[in-house]
This record gives structure tokens, C-alpha cells and sequence, in this order.
């Protein structure tokens, strides 16, 4: 009895150790959680939010965040230096961007959105309405230094497109390297006033803040940057994701007064459902196998015939991304998802055995007698529909169509009955010949309306946008376009569609 009960416990924690396993392997988790510290560079303004952010993230998880604060410019002219850190938080989109362009950041979250205003001393004793109040004589007025921080950059700018930065330039005796500086002067009494972001005023209750038509369609944004030098770039991006999600890190962006972004739910290692047509599947399964173990996350990927998929979709299923075969199968469910952005193309062709024994060498040839052709099913693929509306406007539907022995959801299932030599001739993609172009002969078609655009489109309704934001951006990197030309794919990179 008890030797039997004995072989029971080992059985289940056998079964237990092997759940948890396949969990591990399915979920894409690092087999081990990086405690080491991460080193933080953020703009000045926005220590209150990331200060309170980062301590409870320290508690949660026991991972030390070291924050280095300064002006966005300051610290972005430090990291050309030093070129080190985990991430980069700057005050306004541009400065992520010029990293971006430098090679300094990989993903960037944005945060909240902040606009600049004239703080001024409780009670406005100075009568400050404009920003022309602030040139008129006996005014004492500060900005932040335009190469140090963001709202000086941003404010030379703006003044400088309504034609005032001149004027600014000869009368303003104050530059300051950080936002926080202004405000301090401002509330001491150094100054009469400054123009710093609408956030910062908040966080002082001695300030108020006065708008102004030449500041209010500056909205600028508030990103952090994962940087290129982070040792552990997983771990960077997992506080990154906190720091940017709904429920977390924008909970204390909100509370100090930013206008906080629409974020992600936060999960430790999130998952992302993306619903793609089969033909991509090549192209991108190296790439989502690098997205996931840089995000810590797993993409669960549903392949099928967009056809299927739309299918799916309308019966409610609702995936966080789809990546489409053909426009003409985003159409039919774009009221789900954001607009659509051009990944790729690629050509109709037609697939024979090595040879072409029955001599085919355009459409017109598949109506020929005793021939055995396979396509794909018009209501269940994007291939098949193209296929169809193909052969209708070349006049040639009832006659190929008699041909036809077998349809089929995928184009892969097309491919392979050539390979086994059920068929004579199939009409696939040229991105579905990548691995049998040594062994079939392939017959481009020449016709206009023969080549399928793959689109991505990311869910209205996902919890997870951001995420699937930067899949996106994955897919269009570099070392993705040369997947996809080594696929059969023309790259076009993310123009939008219209």
C-alpha cells in the first residue's frame, strides 16, 4: 500500500515538473530572471512618476534601478560618449529618435505627452497673460538651455516659428540646464517666470500655469529607449514595459499630472496572438523567434488561409495582430484593427515539375486537355481569390477550372502534392517556392493583378498594442528584409496603406 502510494507522488510530481516545463518552453521564458541592476538615464522633469515607479518595481521584483537624472540633451551628448546603460527616458521623441538614428536605441515605449506653459508665482502677480508678456520690460523670464533639455529645444523652436526667439535671445537672462531648475527659480522668487512642461507645474504648489495658442499644438511625448549597449536587454525591457503599462508605471504618471499614453496590461512575460496567413510563415518565423526571447514574451502564431482566418475573426475571434496574405482580406475585417501597414509583396507564379513536360508557359496553357491542376480555395485563401479574379479578367475561369483537381486552403498543401507528383502544374506565390526551386520549374505570370501586398494590422481592442507595435517594427528591420528577399518577397518596408 504504501510503496504504491509512494509511485503515485512520483508519478504526479513527474507529470507536474513536465507541465511546468512545456509551460516554460511554450511561454518563451529565460530559463533564469536577471536580478542585476539596471541603469537608467532620464530627463530631469520626469523624476516624481519614475522615482515612484521604479522603487515599487524594486520591491516586486528585486531587481535594483539606478536612475541618472539631466537634461534630455545633456544626457543623450553622455551616452554618444560613454555608450553604456540599459535606457534612455527622454522628455521629447525626438531625442529617442536621433538615438535611434545613431545606433544608441533599439524599442522605444512611449509614456504620457506633456505641453509646454508659462509657470508664474501663485496668484499671477505679475499679470503674465502671453508669451509676449514676457518681452515686456522689467520682466524677469528663464528657459532651459535649448542643447541641454527637452522644453529648451522645444521652446526655441516654437518661439522661433512664431518669430519671437530673437527678442527671447537678447532679453531673457536665465538659461538652465533642466526644467526642475526653472521651476525653482520661479518658486524662490529668482524670476517672474518660465516656460516649463504643464507637469512640472503641477508638482509645485506654489506655481501656477498660464497657457499659451504658441505652446498648445506642441504636444510632445515622453518615451524611454532601450539602449543598444544593455547587457541584459530582456531585463531592460520587462522595466520598460512596466514603466509604460496601463495598470503600472502610467498609474504614477497620472497622479503627478502627465497625460499618460494608452498603454499595455502588464504581464511578466506577456503574450501576443497573431493571426498570419500561411504564405508569411517563412519570412517570419526567425524573427518572432528573436522577438520573443528579446521581450521575454511568446507569440502565439495561427497560420492558415486568410480566407479561414477572416472566418475566424468574424465569429469573434480576436487576435492582437494579423498579418495578411493580400489587402483585399484586411478590407473585409478592418473595422477590428488600426491601419493597415505594407510589409511585403510577392508574385503570382505557376509551379511545374522540373522540365515542364507539358510545355507550360503562360495562363492560357493551364486550359490545355488531360492536365492535372491544383489552386487554392477562392473562399478559404487570398491566393485562391486572386486566383479566381485572375483568371476571370484574362477570360479563362471555365476553362482552367475544369482542370482543376484539387483546392486547397494553403498554398504549402500545393506545394507539396507537385513534390509528390499528383499534379501537373499549381498556382502558388513565389514566396512559396524558397524550397523547391532546385527541383520544380517555376513560370513567372506576367499579368497585371498578379501579385498579392501583405499588410499588418495591429487589434483595436488588444491590451497588448504597444507590444504588438514593436513586433512591427521587427518585422521591418533590416535583418527581417533580407529574410523576406531570401524568401521571395519584395520588401516594402512600412508605407502605410491608404
Amino acid at each position: 500500500m504504501r510503496s504504491t502510494r509512494i509511485w503515485a507522488l512520483a508519478s504526479l510530481a513527474a507529470v507536474v515538473m513536465l507541465t511546468a516545463l512545456l509551460f516554460l518552453l511554450r511561454s518563451g521564458k529565460p530559463e533564469t530572471l536577471s536580478t542585476a541592476p539596471i541603469t537608467l538615464y532620464c530627463a530631469a522633469g520626469i523624476k516624481p512618476p519614475v522615482e515612484e515607479a521604479a522603487r515599487e518595481y524594486e520591491k516586486l521584483h528585486r531587481v535594483p534601478i539606478r536612475i541618472s537624472y539631466g537634461g534630455s540633451g545633456t544626457l543623450l551628448s553622455n551616452l554618444r560618449v560613454t555608450q553604456t546603460g540599459d535606457l534612455f527616458l527622454a522628455a521629447e521623441e525626438s531625442y529617442i529618435e536621433m538615438a535611434r538614428t545613431e545606433g544608441l536605441v533599439r524599442e522605444a515605449i512611449p509614456l504620457a505627452t506633456m505641453i509646454p506653459v508659462i509657470a508664474v508665482a501663485k496668484g499671477n502677480p505679475k499679470g503674465i497673460r502671453s508669451v509676449e508678456d514676457l518681452l515686456k520690460d522689467g520682466t524677469r523670464c528663464g528657459i532651459a538651455n535649448p542643447d541641454a533639455a527637452a522644453i529648451g529645444k522645444v521652446t526655441r523652436d516654437l518661439l522661433a516659428e512664431a518669430g519671437l526667439w530673437e527678442g527671447f535671445q537678447a532679453r531673457v537672462k536665465v538659461f538652465k540646464p533642466t526644467v526642475n531648475d526653472l521651476a525653482n527659480d520661479v518658486k524662490i522668487g529668482a524670476i517672474d517666470a518660465a516656460i516649463v512642461w504643464d507637469a512640472v507645474v503641477g508638482q509645485y504648489p506654489e506655481l501656477e500655469a498660464v497657457h499659451s495658442p504658441v505652446f498648445e499644438k506642441a504636444e510632445e511625448k515622453v518615451v524611454i529607449g532601450v539602449l543598444s549597449s544593455a547587457k541584459n536587454p530582456s531585463a531592460a525591457l520587462r522595466f520598460a514595459r512596466y514603466l509604460g503599462a496601463r495598470d503600472r508605471g502610467l498609474l504614477a504618471f497620472e497622479k503627478w499630472g502627465y497625460s499618460p499614453v494608452e498603454g499595455d496590461i502588464w504581464e511578466e512575460h506577456p503574450e501576443l496572438i497573431l493571426f498570419s496567413g500561411g504564405v508569411n510563415r517563412i519570412a517570419i518565423e526567425d524573427t518572432l523567434a528573436e522577438f520573443e526571447r528579446r521581450e521575454g514574451a511568446r507569440v502565439t502564431r495561427v497560420y492558415n488561409g486568410c480566407g479561414i482566418l477572416v472566418a475566424q475573426m468574424r465569429a469573434g475571434e480576436k487576435p492582437d495582430a494579423y498579418f495578411a496574405c493580400d489587402n483585399s482580406f484586411v478590407n473585409q475585417v478592418q473595422e477590428f484593427f488600426e491601419p493597415p501597414v505594407g510589409i511585403s509583396e510577392t508574385d503570382m507564379v505557376i509551379l511545374t515539375p522540373k522540365g515542364n513536360p507539358k510545355g507550360i508557359h503562360a495562363l492560357a496553357d493551364l486550359s490545355a486537355p488531360d492536365l492535372r491542376l491544383g489552386v487554392a480555395n477562392a473562399e478559404q485563401s487570398a491566393l485562391g481569390a486572386l486566383t479566381q479574379n485572375l483568371l476571370e479578367r484574362e477570360g479563362l475561369l471555365d476553362s482552367v477550372m475544369a482542370n482543376v483537381k484539387t483546392q486547397t486552403p494553403t498554398a504549402d498543401l500545393l506545394v507539396n502534392q507537385m513534390r509528390a507528383g499528383a499534379l501537373d502544374a499549381v498556382i502558388v506565390y513565389m514566396a512559396n517556392t524558397s524550397q523547391v526551386r532546385d527541383s520544380l520549374e517555376i513560370i513567372p505570370i506576367t499579368l497585371p493583378g498578379a501579385r498579392a501586398a501583405q499588410p499588418y494590422v495591429i487589434g483595436k481592442n488588444s491590451t497588448h498594442k504597444q507590444l504588438a507595435g514593436r513586433l512591427l517594427e521587427a518585422l521591418r528591420s533590416a535583418e527581417s528584409k533580407a529574410r523576406f528577399e531570401s524568401s521571395g518577397f519584395f520588401f516594402v518596408g512600412g508605407e502605410a496603406e491608404q
